[in-house]
């Protein structure tokens, strides 16, 4: 089909891969969710760092990224994080290389930015000795901002357009929504799309600085993150990777693929104020803005899995937006509370388990939520496993610079 701007197609989910803290399987993650199994470790080589407190991150582990060195020579861990959740997704769509072959197959992936245990080494050399002698050739491609994007589209041979996302804790649900609207638009047929993080301690010291991480855990690190709960004290740190495999419904159809949701609506927005401070009016405008994409009323989500970070005035803001647009009776819950926060990784995994979920019929519990915060604005709160039967479920995240993302996925009954 040729691209087609002014019309509207619809976009479904045909492939999931996954790499988390809680599991590299979309069925492990999904037993760690009922089980209410924690991700998040101790960090005790931390203590090296002057000023870094947080000693707590969910971090990826028993997961072989041995790949033969000529494919990825350009690849730092979160490029291989991404390939690998990637394949998986692949695998779960029925795709092969020849299949994305197609001139009309897409990439649209990201991270925060490129592989921080790359950087480390070049750089050392080039500020404390003065000398770019020794420099990799390929340095720059494991550390450059659209690492994940690139790489993918080498190692798959992707013909088509690449978008690449680097907009902090929104990277991974911008690569889904902008691939949502390249497919829907009629540019592309079929879209890979998500993003991933590596772990770095780099990353950890960034809201260490700001006291936005959890410190007061961290000899208990099942203990936290503990999203919306009163003695919440802090984000913590993860990594990992999410894909999912975009397709234009039609294309799905002929070449008989499982479909295992439908995108229907996909906001996304600045709050245009403030590097760091969270707008209520801009998350909730996100909100809206996915709501009316997709043509719906705010009674008919089901459920949202939300950004809940245990970070102590994003909790607030964030719940007094989606109360303002969803209501009081909207279920809610943040799987960050098991995987840790995974920053560009985060839309695409929450993306995946909140399609899981509506597929198996229940909504996972915010772990640690013992006391809402009196201060968070009054919204079902998902407190311990429930069987639900949703038909709708919105995912939120928000990032640095006011960027806001909203994704609604539909249950697709065939």
């Amino acid at each position: 089909m040729s691209a087609n701007p002014g019309g509207r197609r619809r976009v479904v989910v045909t492939g999931m891969g996954i790499a988390s803290p809680i599991g590299h399987s979309v069925p492990d993650v999904v037993r760690s969710l009922r089980e209410g199994t924690t991700g998040i470790v101790t960090m005790p080589q931390w203590g090296a760092y002057k000023g870094l407190y947080t000693r707590l991150a969910g971090e990826v582990r028993g997961l072989s990224l041995d790949y033969p060195r000529k494919a990825t020579r350009t690849m730092g861990r979160v490029a291989l994080l991404a390939v690998w959740a990637t394949e998986r997704a692949l695998e779960d769509a029925g795709l092969t290389l020849d299949d994305l072959a197609d001139a009309r197959v897409g990439v649209a992936h990201g991270s925060t930015h490129g592989s921080s245990s790359s950087m480390k080494g070049p750089l050392e050399r080039v500020f404390t000795e003065n000398t770019f002698e020794g420099m990799p050739s390929s340095a720059y491609f494991r550390f450059m901002s659209h690492t994940t994007a690139a790489n993918l589209a080498i190692h798959f041979g992707i013909k088509g357009r690449v978008i690449t996302t680097c907009s902090a804790c929104t990277s991974g649900s911008q690569g889904i929504g902008y691939g949502y609207e390249a497919i829907r638009s009629g540019y592309e047929d079929l879209m890979l799309c998500g993003g991933a993080e590596e772990l770095h301690e780099l990353h950890a010291a960034v809201f260490d600085v700001m006291y936005a991480t959890s410190t007061k855990y961290n000899e208990r690190p099942e203990a936290s993150p503990r999203p919306y709960d009163a003695a919440r004290d802090g984000m913590v740190v993860g990594e990992g990777a999410g894909t999912l495999v975009l397709e234009e419904y039609e294309h799905a159809r002929r070449r008989g693929a499982r479909i295992l949701a439908e995108l229907v609506g996909y906001g996304t927005n600045c709050d245009g104020q403030h590097a760091t401070s969270p707008s209520v009016e801009g998350m909730a405008g996100a909100m809206q803005r996915a709501l009316d994409d997709a043509g719906l009323a705010a009674t008919a989500i089901d459920y949202v899995n939300g950004h809940g970070t245990a970070t102590e005035l994003g909790d607030i803001a964030e719940t007094h937006a989606t109360a303002r647009v969803l209501g009081p009776d909207i279920a809610i819950s943040s799987t960050k509370s098991y995987t840790g926060h995974t920053l560009g990784a985060c839309g695409a995994i929450e993306s995946i388990v909140s399609i899981q979920a509506m597929r198996d019929g229940f909504v996972p519990p915010t772990r640690n939520l013992d006391e809402v915060d009196p201060r968070c604005a009054a919204l079902d709160y998902v407190r311990e496993l429930r069987v639900q039967d949703s038909r709708l479920v919105m995912n939120n995240n928000f990032a640095f610079g006011g960027i806001n993302t909203s994704l609604v996925f539909a249950r697709f009954d065939a």
